[in-house]
């Protein structure tokens, strides 16, 4: 196993996420607690020492199942990581009560590693609201010896997350992010990385393989890899993406089987960074991948001044790649959450008078009837 070095800590490059754990029948809220044993016990063996969980995974059985799991074991050979659940408006004012809770479910005196969860559109106002007071008392409970590093996750656009680092950035000691090979560009995951390293704060990883999307790709595609490194597995070359990614320094993935875990563990008892060509390879395979599927909307933003509506058409549109490309997924839904209605894609009136002047020909009206039709959906 690979490990970096946090703050006089030796922590492994992978590990292992708790959200997408095995379950009975299909049900995502009913854990598959003995295959998920065989699988932290397969991982504590082979060095993995970072375990991730938190509150709404599962349909919150997860901090219960890992708490469970992880008692088996002494405290000091695994670090724990859980996060403050803001993806819910409605906990924020509960931030003392939820965390409290959180240690029992988990069955710990204190957390390793502790995140503000999902930073994003929808919520940034509410986690900066002093009412609240979600920094202050992550901050007591630091001092107190409860949270023993502090740090935040992002779905968000840059200039969220840059909102939430000039507010909050200086207590920040690390920033979860969804980086791989296809969000390096699409998602603008390159800038939040850079602007993670401007402030000198590490980067965790979360969605490697874009929630298994990236384990398989098409003959055409994989062929091309595979003339490269004929040895390496498929998703080992996410992977291998981020060894070649500076300030990356956990990896987190989401195991849902003992063969995944195995697997993943092989990929890192070895660190192989892509060099130049590979990277440019694998780059060139996710631009193709994506003119399939993305609207070529260059944000020039001649279509806004058109607008009766007033919509901001090239975030729209933004949002649409992104759930065109994810195949539905949370993140544009949740983004639209702090839209106001008559600015949603569904208040589009289908004039085409943005169309009109797209230097694109972006069928405009179209994409604004479907997005707002995947969405009812």
């Amino acid at each position: 196993m690979i490990y970096q070095d946090f703050q006089g800590l030796k922590l492994s490059a992978l590990g292992m996420g708790a959200m997408r754990l095995p379950t009975l029948a299909g049900d995502d809220s009913q854990v598959d607690e003995a295959a998920a044993a065989k699988m932290v016990a397969y991982a504590m063996d082979h060095g993995v020492n970072y375990y991730d969980t938190a509150w709404g995974y599962h349909s919150g059985r997860s901090e219960t199942v890992m708490g469970k799991l992880l008692a088996e074991y002494p405290r000091e050979k695994f670090y724990l990581a859980t996060k403050f659940p803001g993806y819910d408006l409605s906990n924020m004012p509960k931030v003392e009560e939820i965390f409290e809770e959180q240690l029992k479910k988990c069955r710990v005196d204190y957390f390793d590693f502790y995140l503000f969860h999902n930073v994003c559109e929808m919520n940034i106002d509410a986690y900066l609201d002093p009412r609240y007071g979600i920094l202050d008392y992550l901050l007591k409970q630091k001092e107190r010896g409860r949270i023993r590093h502090l740090g935040f996750s992002a779905h968000g656009g840059l200039p969220v997350i840059r909102r939430f680092l000039e507010a909050c950035g200086s207590h920040m000691e690390f920033g979860q992010l969804q980086l791989n090979w296809l969000d390096w560009t699409f998602q603008g995951a390159k800038e939040k990385v850079e602007l993670l390293a401007r402030y000198g704060i590490p980067v965790w990883v979360m969605e490697p393989l874009r929630g298994g999307k990236l384990a398989s790709l098409t003959p055409e595609a994989e062929a091309k890899l595979r003339a490269l490194r004929p040895e390496e597995p498929i998703p080992a070359w996410s992977f291998r993406f981020l060894q070649s990614v500076p300030g990356v320094t956990v990896t987190l993935s989401g195991m849902s089987s003992l063969p995944q875990v195995e697997e993943n563990i092989r990929t890192f008892e070895t660190e192989r960074p892509l060099d130049s060509r590979e990277m440019e390879t694998l780059l060139g395979v996710a631009g193709r991948m994506l003119e399939s599927n993305v609207l070529p909307c260059t944000a020039c933003h001649y279509c806004v001044s058109h607008c009766p509506q007033g919509l901001d058409i090239p975030r729209l549109l933004e949002l649409y790649n992104e759930h065109s490309v994810t195949g539905g997924g949370f993140i544009a839904p949740m983004a639209l959450m702090a839209v106001p209605a008559e600015k949603q894609p569904g208040a589009c009136a289908g004039c085409r008078s943005c169309e009109a002047v797209c230097p694109q020909q972006i069928r405009i009206s179209e994409a604004m009837a479907d997005f707002a039709a995947r969405l009812k959906a």
